[in-house]
This record gives C-alpha cells, sequence and structure tokens, in this order.
C-alpha cells in the first residue's frame, strides 16, 4: 500500500532554490534513507513532508487516515511530568478505556443492573465490545512497551518517577525518540536518530527500526546504522533526487556503477558527433556528396544531445601532517579516577598505554566518563586519583566535540588567521578552501556557522597544528556522510598517534588498531577493530552463559548429560578460536616475507642510495612489524587459551 507520494515539489527559501523537482514514494514497511551534503535540502524535505513547512509547488499525497511522526534533530522532549508519566500520555485513550472498563465492571456487579435482564444485557454487550477494542489496541500490553523502550533507550537505572525537567539535553532527546516510538505513526520519520546514543542503544534502536510494522524515512550520517536498517535510499543533489534500491552500501555502488556507464554513453555519442560534423565539413560543398551531408546534418539536428554526466560534488580535502615525530611511549595511565570532584566521582581504575603509531577508540555507555577522561588528559579536567603520563616530544592536538570554543563573533578568516598571523592571506584562503570555505564563506561570522561548519573550521584548525598526537572526541558528529570518508582517509594516513572517542562503528572499524572500553569496574583492552572487540565481547557472554549453564543445571540434569552440554559449547568456542589462529599465522606469514623483501631491499647498493626510497621502505617496515607484533600478541593469547582447555 502506498503510504506517500511526492511529486515535482519544489521549495525555495527567498531566491536560493533548495528543492527542485522532487520525486519520493513511500510504501508499508519501506526503510528509506535520504542522503546527500550538508546544505542539500534533505532536513528541509523531511520537514515539508511532515508538514511543519511550506512548499512552492507540487503535491504530497496521502491517503486519509495515513498518520506521520517526525522527529528533528537534537529535539529534546521539554516536560514538567516524570518519565513515567510524559509517557503514559501517549496512551491517553487506552487509559479513558481502561476506565470505561472499570465502570462498566461495576455497574456490573450492582444489583440493580444485573437483576434487570435487559439493561444487564446491554451493559454486557457494550463491555465486551470495548474490551476486544482494548486488547486489540494494545491495552493490555502498553506499559510493558513502555518499559522496553526505555529499557532499550538506556533508561533502564532511572527511577521512572524522575523529573524529565532534570535531565541533561542528550537524555531529553532520548525520550523525544522514545516517546515517538510509542505512538508508532504509518510513517516514522527520523532526522539523525543516532545523535546522543551509545553503540549498545544504536543496536538496539536498529533492531526495533527492522521489526517496525509501518515506514521508515531516516536522515542519518551513520552508515553502519543505515546498512543495517534502510531498504532504499534517495540521493538528494543538485536539489534533486534520485532512488536507489538497497543500503547505503550498495546505493554507492549503484552510483558509481551508474556514472561509469553514462560517461562511456555520453563519450560514445560524443564520438559519433565528431564523424557526424567532420564528414558534413568535408563533404557539403560536393556535388557528388551533398545529399548525404545533407542527410547527416539532419540526423545531427534530430539527436538528443546527451549532457556530460555530473560526477560527484566537491569533497573537502585535507590531510594532517606532524611536525617532529614523539618518542615510542606516548602515553601511560595507571588507576586513574575521573569525574567532577570528589563528590562526583564518574569513573575509576583507569589503566591503559599509548604506543607511538596507536589509534585507540575509546568505547563505552553514555554517562560512563569517555570524553570527561579526553578532558582530564588535555588538562581541562583534573584527575582524582591515579596518575597519567605522555612520553617525550609529544604534542596533542585537541578536538572538541562540543566545539565550545567556536562561538566567537570573528569571521571564519579571522579565527584560523589570528591563530597564525604569519601566513600569508592567500595561503589561509587555501587551508579554508580545502574545507569548503570558499569566496564569501571565510567572512562568515563563527557564530552563524552549522554545525557541519563549526566541525570542518575546527578540523581546518586541527590541521594547522600539526600535532603528533591526536585526541578527539567524536570527530564524526555533525560531519555529512562524504566529509566522514575524507576524514577518516585523512586519519589513516596520519603518520602520528590517534586517541578517539566515538559512536560511529563504521569510522571506529576504519580506524581503530585497539578498542579501551569503560566501564563502572574500570578499563579493558582489546587488541583490534569494532568488529574484533564485539567478536571478543560474543566470546565472553558465551562462556558466562556456559557458565550459568553449568551452575543452573548441576541439580536438574544428570552429570552425562550436562558434561555432554558443556562439552559441545567447549568445543565450539575452541573451534573458533582454532580459525581464528589459523588465521593470524596466515597473516603473519605474509607480514613476515613482507619484511624479509623490504629488508632485502634497503641492501640493494641501488636502493640505499636513493634517501627518499630508504625512508619510504623503513616507514613500510615499521608500520609491517608492528602490525606483526600485535599479531603475534593475539595468537600468544589465543594459543595459551588452547592450552588451558587441552
Amino acid at each position: 500500500m502506498i503510504l506517500l507520494q511526492v511529486n515535482q515539489l519544489t521549495k525555495n527559501f527567498g531566491a536560493d532554490n533548495i528543492l527542485s523537482n522532487i520525486k519520493l514514494e513511500i510504501q508499508t514497511r519501506d526503510r528509506v534513507a535520504l542522503v546527500g551534503r550538508n546544505g542539500a535540502g534533505k532536513s528541509t524535505l523531511l520537514k515539508i513532508i511532515a508538514g511543519h513547512l511550506s512548499y512552492d509547488s507540487g503535491e504530497i499525497t496521502k491517503p486519509k487516515g495515513v498518520s506521520i511522526g517526525y522527529l528533528a534533530q537534537n529535539t529534546g522532549l521539554e516536560s514538567d511530568l516524570s518519565i513515567w508519566s510524559e509517557m503514559l500520555t501517549v496512551f491517553e485513550e487506552l487509559k479513558q478505556q481502561e476506565k470505561k472498563l472499570r465502570l462498566l465492571e461495576q455497574q456490573m456487579a450492582d444489583p440493580s443492573v444485573y437483576e434487570q435482564e435487559e439493561v444487564y444485557q446491554r451493559v454486557l454487550k457494550e463491555y465486551d465490545q470495548l474490551q476486544v477494542l482494548f486488547k486489540d489496541s494494545g491495552g493490555y500490553q502498553y506499559e510493558a512497551d513502555i518499559r522496553s523502550v526505555l529499557h532499550g533507550l538506556n533508561f533502564a537505572d532511572f527511577d521512572y518517577e524522575t523529573k524529565i525537567s532534570t535531565l541533561s539535553g542528550g537524555q531529553k532527546t532520548r525520550l523525544a525518540l522514545g516517546k515517538l516510538l510509542l505512538t508508532k505513526p504509518d510513517i516514522l520519520i527520523l532526522d539523525e536518530p543516532t545523535n546522543h546514543l551509545d553503540i549498545e542503544t544504536l543496536s538496539w534502536l536498529e533492531t526495533y527500526l527492522q521489526s517496525y510494522e509501518g515506514a521508515v524515512l531516516i536522515v542519518s550520517h551513520d552508515r553502519y546504522f543505515l546498512d543495517s536498517v534502510v531498504n532504499q535510499v534517495y540521493e538528494i543533489s543538485r536539489n534533486r533526487s534520485k532512488k536507489y534500491p538497497g543500503n547505503y552500501s550498495r546505493y554507492l555502488e549503484q552510483k558509481a556503477e551508474d556514472y561509469e556507464k553514462d560517461l562511456k554513453m555520453f563519450e560514445r555519442q560524443q564520438q559519433e558527433v565528431a564523424k557526424l560534423e567532420d564528414f558534413i565539413q568535408r563533404n557539403i560543398a560536393r556535388a557528388s556528396t551533398t545529399k548525404m551531408a545533407q542527410s547527416r546534418r539532419k540526423k545531427l539536428e534530430r539527436m538528443d544531445r546527451m549532457d556530460r554526466p555530473l560526477g560527484d560534488e566537491k569533497s573537502a580535502s585535507f590531510a594532517f601532517q606532524i611536525d617532529r615525530p614523539s618518542g615510542n611511549d606516548v602515553l601511560h595511565v595507571q588507576d586513574l579516577t575521573i569525574g567532577y570532584g570528589k563528590n562526583e566521582t564518574i569513573s575509576s581504575h583507569i589503566d591503559f598505554s599509548v604506543k607511538k603509531g596507536d589509534s585507540i577508540a575509546l568505547v563505552g555507555p553514555n554517562g560512563i566518563g569517555k570524553s570527561t577522561l579526553l578532558k582530564t588528559l588535555v588538562n581541562k579536567l583534573q584527575p582524582l586519583d591515579g596518575t597519567f603520563k605522555f612520553g617525550s616530544n609529544v604534542s596533542i592536538s585537541y578536538y572538541d566535540q562540543e566545539q565550545a570554543e567556536l562561538s566567537s563573533n570573528k569571521t571564519v578568516l579571522n579565527e584560523l588567521w589570528d591563530e597564525y598571523p604569519m601566513k600569508m592571506e592567500k595561503e589561509i584562503r587555501t587551508v579554508l578552501g580545502n574545507f569548503l570555505f570558499s569566496g564569501e564563506d571565510v567572512l562568515k561570522p563563527v557564530s552563524t556557522l552549522s554545525g557541519g561548519e563549526k566541525a570542518r573550521l575546527a578540523l581546518s584548525k586541527l590541521m594547522m597544528e600539526k600535532g603528533n598526537v591526536l585526541i578527539l572526541d567524536e570527530p564524526t558528529n555533525h560531519l555529512d556522510l562524504d566529509s566522514k570518508e575524507v576524514l577518516e582517509n585523512a586519519l589513516i594516513d596520519y603518520p602520528g598517534t590517534i586517541l578517539f572517542v566515538s559512536h560511529d562503528r563504521y569510522f571506529i572499524n576504519r580506524i581503530a588498531t585497539k578498542v579501551v572500553e569503560l566501564s563502572k569496574k574500570g578499563s579493558t583492552e582489546y587488541l583490534g577493530d569494532y568488529d574484533y572487540y564485539v567478536e571478543k565481547l560474543q566470546q565472553q557472554e558465551e562462556l558466562a552463559a556456559l557458565e550459568r549453564t553449568e551452575q543452573g543445571e548441576q541439580l536438574q540434569e544428570p552429570t552425562q548429560k550436562r558434561s555432554h552440554k558443556i562439552d559441545k559449547e567447549a568445543k565450539k568456542l575452541e573451534r573458533q578460536r582454532k580459525r581464528r589462529v589459523e588465521e593470524i599465522e596466515g597473516l603473519m606469514e605474509v607480514l613476515e616475507t613482507n619484511i624479509q623483501e623490504k629488508e632485502d631491499l634497503l641492501c640493494d647498493p641501488d636502493i640505499f642510495q636513493d634517501h627518499e626510497r630508504v625512508q619510504e621502505i623503513n616507514e613500510s617496515l615499521t608500520k609491517a612489524k608492528e602490525e606483526l607484533d600485535s599479531l603475534l600478541e593475539e595468537w600468544t593469547e589465543l594459543e595459551e587459551l588452547l592450552q588451558e582447555e587441552q
């Protein structure tokens, strides 16, 4: 069933055209993503569909009775009620039905009613009808639904009588999302719903939306989230829309394929046009060939000329360099306690080390202290207990997720130039141009910039600092998907050390060489990317479940049966570990061969006289050896576990 159609929609803001001839269709259980650059008009289109903005031409049609629920970016729930009372307001109609049912029950128990057969039957019939309606509308499960949504959105440990007005902005945003989910509209419209959600909550939301009964229309810059949830993508580019079936990764593939196909067709047509024009020019004046030339000219005039296909819109372009390398030991954190004073301890017993070239992701639930830890390390907060020490020649560049330091009334140009007054204006403008600030954009006051523009300006300042250690707090917030990819590539090529906080799982997977998880008990290190971290957590859960099964079945199952079940689970885990050991051994063999080849090259007289080539080989050799050490450490850990099992 078609729930909504947008046809030939156009929207202007003054003289600026934002959207032109937009087409979009949503059917029952569609999962649709709107993608495009920041400023492309995605949020504007969502507001128009939700009825919050007018449009200039075109039409939006939907069947009568189709309900739309809309959550704008960073919308916080403002209420004087408690968490539970506010969620209950969604089910006001059900509560009224419940009151009516109780009233009818009292009437049926009243002698003056049940002694009059006709009156009693009328009340009984009304009660039966209302009870069926109440049941079908979810009357017996709405409280369970509220608890499920609140639990999924990380409010399980909260007192539900807590006043919403006392909560943080991020908590209010999550509650606004929860309230909207409980209304279960036919079309659920979400603009950046992943903001303020930690990884665990994101995973829950993905599962919830996958099984949602209605349709979902989403704007999000989280690629992992889009790949998990959506089944079609509409791209908004150059004011127009184009539909692609599949998830976000499939959209990227199709877009590249379409561009290549269109470019070949255009080039083929251009070759044909050139041949026709050449033939006409050479033969139009000859009496013997003039008719043929005229025929070719008519063919040329009738030809539907193709425009050259447009490639991707301009992306930001930058790279992070360092002034000088740090020592091998970059940071050592020992039994650190962090917070905002002795009465406001957030996390304790934090232990981890950072080596040169590491790229470490800090993960953990919201409120566990990830941003607080980074602020402590850059001396914006004092440690409450324990120690941390940076190594020699460490120079830190820090990115603040809230861009708190970018609120001045300076222009974009002066915000950067004032920090580097010895640079020429042309150099500063070139840097800003790489971050998509061109022409009059550089004269905008910083305080008027959008979140995405502030993020790009903050990154430009970070690039200019040339620190050898980057400490980044949610660097992908406010960046569109294209800018994220540019940032990912710049960080992958960065020759220094990175310590970062991010809830973007795709970003963590591309950047991280190690994951440090913060929890209430302290910190745990995982030597790998996000997928490796998740795999380890699953293994731990399996082991914990195995132990619980063993303990629970000791009194319930015969020893032989219990041993067989435990042995089966243990063998499954052992097989997984053996497969990983074999995989690591293969990788180590490739790396060892690679290292040997590079060391042989360094002995070649033609090579060691070329200083640039020697430096390039040495850098590649160092990286390969570090990777080999990391794999060897993981291999040793797995071998020890396998020996213990035997």
